[in-house]
This record gives C-alpha cells, sequence and structure tokens, in this order.
C-alpha cells in the first residue's frame, strides 16, 4: 500500500509541472524568456535578434513582445511595473518609468558618481544638432580647444568617425546608437528643438559658445 503512495504522489509530482507548461501555452512561455534576456541586455534587442535567440518565429516574438508591453503597463488589470518596455533605435529594452527617474538618478549617481564632465555635455550637444562636424568646427562653436574631450566622447562610444571631409582632409564625427539608447529615444529627430533654450529664443545653435 505505501508502495502505491509513493508512485502516485510522483505521478503527480511530474504530470503537475507539465500541465502547467500546456496551459500557458507557446506565447506565454516565449514571454517568459525574452523576459530573462530583456533583463540582461546592455541594448536594445530587435525582434530578429530576440526571435534568434529563443528559437521562435519573428511573429510569435511580436506577439509575446506587444503582450509584456500591456502586462508591465497594467493593462487588463494586471500591476503597473515601476520599469517599462520600450522600443528604442530600432529595438527593444527595459527602461525605468520617467515618474520614478529621480529616485533612480539619485541612486545611480550615489551609487556611481562617474559622469561627462560639463565640457563633454556641450561638446556633445554640439555634435548631436550639427552632425556631421569636424573637431575644428566644434571648437570654434565652443570657443575653446576640444581634443580631449572628443577624444573621451570615442572612448565611451557616444560619437564616432563618420567620414573625411574630401577638400582639407578633415574627419567629420557624429553620434552613436548608444546615445540614443542612454536618451531613451529612436532618432535624433526627438531631440528638443534647441532655439527656446536660447536666451533670445531666435538666434539659432550657431549662436551657441
Amino acid at each position: 500500500m505505501r508502495g502505491d503512495t509513493t508512485r502516485a504522489s510522483s505521478s503527480v509530482a511530474t504530470d503537475e509541472p507539465r500541465g502547467a507548461e500546456t496551459d500557458a501555452g507557446p506565447t506565454t512561455a516565449i514571454a517568459r524568456q525574452l523576459e530573462a534576456l530583456l533583463m540582461v541586455a546592455d541594448e536594445p534587442q530587435s525582434l530578429v535578434e530576440l526571435a534568434t535567440a529563443v528559437g521562435a518565429p519573428v511573429a510569435a516574438v511580436r506577439q509575446a513582445v506587444v503582450g509584456l508591453v500591456a502586462d508591465f503597463d497594467g493593462v487588463d488589470g494586471t500591476v503597473r511595473r515601476g520599469f517599462e518596455l520600450r522600443e528604442v533605435g530600432g529595438g527593444w529594452r527595459f527602461y525605468v518609468r520617467d515618474e520614478h527617474d529621480p529616485v533612480v538618478r539619485d541612486f545611480v549617481l550615489t551609487q556611481n558618481p562617474t559622469k561627462l564632465s560639463q565640457a563633454a555635455l556641450e561638446t556633445l550637444a554640439v555634435i548631436a544638432y550639427k552632425q556631421p562636424i569636424t573637431r575644428s568646427s566644434i571648437a570654434q562653436i565652443r570657443a575653446v580647444n576640444v581634443d580631449s574631450v572628443v577624444r573621451t566622447l570615442l572612448g565611451r562610444g557616444l560619437i564616432t568617425e563618420s567620414s573625411t571631409d574630401p577638400e582639407t582632409g578633415a574627419i567629420n564625427y557624429e553620434t552613436t546608437g548608444l546615445l540614443l539608447t542612454h536618451l531613451g529615444i529612436n532618432s535624433l529627430d526627438e531631440l528638443p528643438l534647441i532655439s527656446p533654450l536660447l536666451s533670445d529664443g531666435q538666434g539659432g545653435f550657431d549662436d551657441v559658445a
């Protein structure tokens, strides 16, 4: 009798996980795999990359991603998470929701105070709005030498050498996809207009030193 009880218990323990997977369905199983992958991804992942990683059709991955977005947003009675799954730079990645930026920013600055200098931020802004642009042109706009700052931005992967001026041989610089990722935008078209930030609101970016 004791042996029969043991076999029955073993049968239940073995069957329940398989039943749970069947009830969940393939889309849910893919969604759980995507959650795990996106949790450790440093860069936005395209649907093709995600589909390749989980070994599923792109259509099924797209459906799972749509479901995850809705789930994290609190649709249909689910709990709205403090993070969201956002499409940025041609791929998908987890981001902190805007309303939680202050507490996360304070935490990050406390844990990792290393950040770009004001000079680096100003130079990066010039390149972002005027690209492609040469180092000498950047220096003219900022009225300072920018050699070391440009090297810093290159080392951080925020800018890259895009082309060479056919007349002068000067290197043109432009921003990279990493900047889009950090800013949480899909393209440079989403950058804010610069003119409202100027002192007179009319001068344009060339007037900023």
